[in-house]
């Protein structure tokens, strides 16, 4: 039985569903690479790359520390997505990562740290509209002619990365055909440019050998409304009740005296803050939280490690009930979304941000 006070339940069934999703929408013979920076997205990034490492072609991660994280429970390729630091780059040769490459001078560092006789793998990276890194397609050509002439290392294939690909199939339906007429006379089979938007806007566009790089839609969220119920989320949140008192009216809620009470209210404190991830500003933004299948409206601010919420519909709510932030309860539910929507954010912040004081149970 889970006693925690704060805790999210994760589903391996569900992800492995996720990624049946994802290879659905994607060609034979197209690899994935399973997004799990930022723990996994709150997920868990140890425990996700141990049991996940048989449904994944590789694993993506943001820098040297997370690759080494899961290096010991992983077998699957481990593709470094962010640039390394100087100090890095010899640690990524010697623990065999696939870093990404924007620059001559970054190819040129990493193979001169590469053991004589041997030759080490990097994607290279063009900018087609993304402005954060590679180098932009017109440029990329010369650049990676002269990163090839360098004998220890092998261009195993070509990335970029799509900014709009959920707001915007316009804009990134030409930025993939401006990848595809700049590298085409490369002489690089593979290439990796697919986001999870991407995914399921433009899974016809790979080829076998092709990678995709699935993060959000792969842990049950959809970064297009229209695909949600295609997947399934993966993550449930929950907190128990920790105290429940009858208030008259015009009793103040919370910090900042913002919520004050109209008519007697039953109020049930939270044992969950912005200390567990919950966002603040959620304060005075008509969220709700699930108390036996019913939603209940959170009162006045969030504070660090409580929150209030209304249970004055409610019979008999006790000390101890399981309550969910994020997550179904019964026949209602409240996806990541809608809690990013009423914050004012996205639901990868939402999930991210979830601290290491909430216990995450696998299931």
């Amino acid at each position: 039985m889970i006693t925690s006070r704060c805790w999210a339940e994760i589903s391996i069934e569900a992800i492995r569903h996720n990624i049946g999703v994802v290879r659905s929408f994607v060609g034979p013979g197209v690899r994935l690479v399973m997004i799990v920076k930022a723990d996994a997205y709150g997920h868990g990034l140890a425990e996700l790359a141990s049991r996940l490492d048989d449904a994944v072609d590789l694993f993506g991660v943001a820098n040297l520390a997370e690759a080494n994280v899961i290096r010991a429970g992983a077998r699957a390729p481990i593709l470094i997505l962010g640039p390394a630091l100087p100090s890095e780059r010899p640690k990524i040769v010697e623990g065999g990562f696939t870093p990404m490459v924007s620059t001559f001078e970054e190819a040129a560092a990493y193979a001169a740290s590469v053991p004589q006789g041997e030759k080490f793998g990097i994607h290279f990276v063009i900018d087609t509209g993304m402005g954060r890194i590679g180098l932009w397609h017109q440029e990329a050509i010369e650049t990676l002619q002269a990163i090839r002439r360098l004998p220890q290392l092998r261009v195993t294939a070509l990335s970029s990365h799509l900014p709009v690909a959920d707001t915007d199939p316009d804009y990134t339906r030409a930025q993939l055909e401006r990848f595809k007429e700049g590298t085409s006379d490369l002489g690089v089979e593979n290439v990796t440019v697919l986001n999870s938007a991407g995914v399921l806007r433009f899974g016809n566009w790979t080829k076998p050998g092709d990678l995709v790089r699935v993060g959000l839609v792969v842990y049950g969220v959809s970064p297009i409304g229209e695909f949600r119920k295609r997947v399934q989320p993966a993550l449930t949140l929950k907190t128990r009740v920790s105290l429940v008192r009858s208030l008259g009216p015009g009793r103040n809620i919370s910090y900042g005296r913002t919520f004050l009470t109209e008519r007697p209210t039953k109020v049930a404190t939270l044992s969950a803050g912005y200390g567990d991830g919950l966002p603040w500003q959620l304060s005075g933004r008509d969220a709700d939280v699930l108390i036996r299948g019913t939603r209940c409206r959170v009162l006045g601010r969030v504070t660090m490690d409580q929150i209030m919420v209304d249970v004055t519909h409610l019979d008999g709510v006790t000390e101890g009930e399981e309550v969910v932030v994020i997550g179904r309860q019964g026949d209602a539910q409240i996806l990541a979304t809608e809690v990013a929507e009423r914050a004012g954010t996205i639901a990868w912040e939402i999930l991210t941000r979830i601290t290491k004081r909430v216990e995450r149970v696998y299931l």
